[in-house]
């Protein structure tokens, strides 16, 4: 056999051996798809055991100890109120045989509202007395009881609110108080070990442990107070039960990385979930309100999907599936407008850090103020472009908010309804509404001339009476009254926080 002969065998020999080779791999890997080699780790392993993160004890004894006496009960009153039936007043038949009160109800007489109680939880923040909490904890209260963990118990009084992230900072007259530190809840991790401490059901100082089991979570709970609700949760399995609103969110450090806002449940007590406010919002809300008075809100100006959109409404609204927040529209004079910004192009950075929802978004600009400049990034058309923007507030400018008080806001002339018109239409009285402005009365759709009569059922009869009715009010409130020369009683929701 020639040395041409041998080499042609051998080749083949060759091609068969790695024909034979490939062809048993391919019949092995068929018969073993979907099932892991052992021995080998995927990539989103890497350094993972190396690192004994599967073996490491965490001792929770520390961050309690240290965190639990910055953990106060917040004890609420709101005094009996006597409420109006909102049904024009008419001739009680009886009243000369037995007196008004007794059939009052019947003919359009007052009723009575009566006393009520509530509890919460707050967390210390400064050692001269500041506490922060939920606003639904201390919302419309007429007495707020603070009592910290040694039993000494103090008065508060409301410095400022947010409905809008569900937040609100109330004070103490005391010095030297023990107080959380402020973590940073953009460190926190899935998985993470975190501790929820507050005074659920009315039990003393509780600590309860679990892990974050989700980020960035929206549950359309705050839109029930606020037109602009900001909700960007740390969902965590930490079990937390009424009481526990207002409560501190902590991590092994012991540092403050959340507050306990809210739980999902369809019994109303704990079902497995639980959500708490990051941290860095709380920062920012904290600060301008006992800084301005109230809270300072950037604004992009632009508006995104909710969330949990099926299938045929993003059909149907032209939302596309995209890893970023696409954006549906841009408001005229809004920030995002003046930058470039348009319809169809897709968010997925703000100052360099990702987003992927609207609200991964809401949560970054909500640490800003207005006149404060970001950089934004986004693609259109697959280009990927970054443009600087000046935020604005929510009225369209760079200015700081003032405070103003709920009369403040309802943006009208008013003025106590004379006499003879109270008369006339069967009142005991009311603010008759002059002349409408720019305020929240020009979106509900009130006419001038209207005469409020009751807010919140609360018979209001002099502008001083309609002062104390909104004192503390936010979110929507119902206004109820007449019109002169008309028997019926109208009702109109009114906006408070109203853009």
């Amino acid at each position: 056999m020639n040395l041409k002969n041998i080499l042609a065998v051998a080749a083949i020999s060759a091609s068969t051996a790695l024909l034979s080779v490939w062809g048993y791999g391919k019949y092995m890997q068929s018969q073993y798809a979907g099932i892991q080699e052992p021995g080998k780790l995927p990539v989103n392993y890497a350094g993972f055991f190396n690192s004994n993160n599967a073996s490491n004890v965490v001792d929770f004894t520390q961050a309690a100890t240290a965190a639990t006496p910055a953990v106060v009960h917040i004890k609420t009153r709101t005094k009996a109120k006597q409420v109006s039936n909102n049904l024009p007043k008419r001739s009680n038949p009886f009243g000369d045989f037995f007196g008004d009160d007794m059939f009052g109800d019947l003919f359009g007489g007052p009723r009575m509202i009566p006393e009520q109680r509530a509890s919460g939880s707050g967390v210390i923040i400064s050692e001269d007395g500041y506490i922060v909490t939920n606003n639904h904890v201390v919302d419309g209260a007429d007495e707020i009881n603070i009592t910290l963990p040694n039993k000494k118990t103090y008065k508060a009084t409301v410095i400022g609110t947010d409905p809008s992230s569900d937040l609100a900072v109330v004070k103490i007259d005391a010095r030297g108080l023990p107080y959380l530190v402020y973590g940073n809840s953009d460190d926190t991790k899935l998985g993470q070990w975190v501790l929820a401490i507050g005074y659920p059901l009315n039990l003393d100082v509780t600590v309860t442990a679990g892990i974050i089991s989700a980020k960035a979570r929206s549950i359309n709970i705050n839109d029930r107070q606020s037109q602009t609700p900001i909700e960007s949760f740390i969902q965590t399995d930490a079990a937390v039960n009424p009481g526990n609103s207002g409560g501190a969110l902590i991590n092994t450090n012991g540092e403050l990385i959340g507050i306990n806002s809210a739980i999902a449940s369809p019994t109303g007590s704990y079902a497995g979930y639980s959500y708490a406010i990051p941290v860095n919002i709380v920062k920012k809300v904290v600060s301008d309100i006992i800084k301005y008075g109230t809270v300072q809100r950037a604004f992009l100006g632009i508006s995104y999907p909710k969330e949990n959109l099926s299938d045929e409404d993003k059909k149907a609204q032209g939302i596309k599936d995209v890893d970023g927040v696409f954006v549906m529209d841009v408001t005229e004079g809004g920030a995002a407008k003046a930058a470039g910004v348009k319809k169809g192009d897709v968010v997925t950075k703000i100052n360099g850090v990702k987003v992927s929802s609207g609200p991964e978004m809401v949560e970054q600009v909500a640490r800003y103020k207005p006149g404060d400049k970001i950089s934004l990034t986004y693609l259109r058309e697959g280009k990927e472009s970054t443009v600087n923007i000046t935020l604005k507030n929510k009225v369209g400018n760079t200015s700081l908010v003032k405070t103003e008080s709920a009369l403040d806001r309802l943006g009208a002339d008013l003025d106590n309804v004379d006499k003879k018109t109270a008369a006339a239409n069967e009142i005991a009285g009311g603010v008759v509404v002059k002349k409408i402005k720019d305020g929240a009365l020009k979106a509900s759709r009130m006419q001038e001339g209207f005469v409020i009569t009751a807010v919140n059922g609360t018979d209001v009869r002099s502008i001083d009476d309609l002062k104390e009715a909104l004192k503390d009010a936010s979110g929507t409130v119902k206004f109820d009254g007449i019109y002169p020369g008309y028997t019926e009683t109208y009702s109109y929701p009114v906006h408070l926080d109203q853009e």
